[in-house]
């Protein structure tokens, strides 16, 4: 249904962000990115105990080009 819009101010969108408006069938907005996390970082819950003794996290990443999200529409 079509409607008539004010006064528009967009102070900040961020880098995945949409901003749309008017009549729309679907927003998708597409981002990616690239964590890199120790032995246990991820753990959630109540009383943990994580023993890690000796632990490395290899962020080497020689290849310049990882799988896009070319086509996630």
């Amino acid at each position: 249904m079509p409607g008539f819009v004010g006064a528009v101010q967009i102070m900040n969108i961020g880098s995945s962000g949409v901003f749309h408006i008017g009549d729309v069938f679907q927003v998708t907005p597409i981002a990616s990115v690239k964590t890199f996390a120790g032995a246990g970082s991820f753990n959630t819950g109540e009383s943990l105990a994580v023993q890690n003794y000796q632990s490395a996290t290899n962020t080497l990443d020689n290849d310049g080009l990882d799988q896009g999200n070319f086509f996630n529409v």
